[in-house]
Formats: structure tokens, sequence, C-alpha cells
């Protein structure tokens, strides 16, 4: 009896010995990526109201014109044209007319500010406005590096910014 009483002491302090030598554990929140800081339009809520261009002094009259892909879908034919900033080109046997606003070689969104934080091809940008006769089909930016963010969606032609032309 003596060595029941004996046995069952030692495994009960062994058990709770055991059990005061486990390190409690704290839960843990699951570990979560930090998100990559970009200057992407697609990454910027923008508040409702109409968005402000400002060309800083650093580019004003610093860039004549942008390079653009005219790609026809049909026969898959891509043409490269360089328009002057501000003014319109007509694809040739079209009704589609594009109108060149602002060109942004370093673009960026800060609300309800589009500008260019300075006058280095980083994120190069054109506004755009583009017209099937006399309605405008679309108004938005075409992004050098990032071709597919916000694209002008057509059945026939897709547009693609290829490069700035520095002033003089």
């Amino acid at each position: 009896m003596n060595v029941k009483i004996i046995a069952i002491s030692a495994g009960l302090g062994l058990l709770l010995s055991l059990g005061a030598c486990k390190k409690k554990e704290e839960p843990q929140a699951p570990v979560t990526p930090p998100t990559p800081v970009t200057q992407m339009p697609h990454d910027v809520m923008t508040p409702k109201g109409e968005t402000q261009v400002v060309v800083p002094d650093i580019v004003k009259g610093k860039w004549k014109a942008v390079k653009i892909e005219i790609l026809d879908k049909t026969t898959n034919q891509a043409q490269e044209v360089t328009i002057a900033l501000n003014s319109e080109y007509t694809i040739p046997n079209s009704s589609i007319k594009i109108k060149i606003g602002e060109f942004l070689p370093d673009f960026k969104m800060d609300g309800m500010t589009i500008t260019s934080i300075s006058n280095n091809p980083n994120n190069p940008a054109v506004q755009i406005f583009v017209f099937d006769g006399d309605k405008q089909i679309f108004k938005g930016w075409l992004y050098a590096k990032f071709p597919t963010i916000h694209p002008f969606q057509h059945d026939k032609y897709g547009l693609k910014l290829i490069e700035g032309i520095k002033a003089g």
C-alpha cells in the first residue's frame, strides 16, 4: 500500500513539475507582410470631385511632345507617332482623334492633385482624351512603365506611351 501511495505521489509530482516548467506562449496575431509603397494610380483612393493637374516649374517648358504607339488590333500592326503636347492627332483612315494634354515625367497623385515630383522620367505619364468623331470615349493617363494601368479600351486600337520628347 505504501508503494502505491509513493508511486501515485511521484507520478503526480512529475506531472505537476512538467506542467510548471512548460513555457506559456502568448497568442500571436497572424504575420502580415508589409505593403509595398508605390506611386501607382490604381493604389490611390481619390475623393469625389475634379482632380487638378499641376505642372511644376521644374517641368514646364522642358518637354515638347510624346511618342505614342498605336496598335491596330485587327492587323496587329503597330506604328509609333510623335504628337506635340496640347495638340491633336487623328489616326489615319479612322474617326479616332487623340488629344494630348500634359506630360509629367515623374507622375505622382496626391489626393486631388496630379503632379510630377521631378523632371526625371522615373514614372512618365501623359494625359490623353480620345474622341470617336465628336464623342469623347476616353479621358485618362497613359503610363510608359505601367501600360496596363487604366489603359485605353477600344475594339480596334490600343494606345501606349513610349516616352516623352524633351524640348530643345
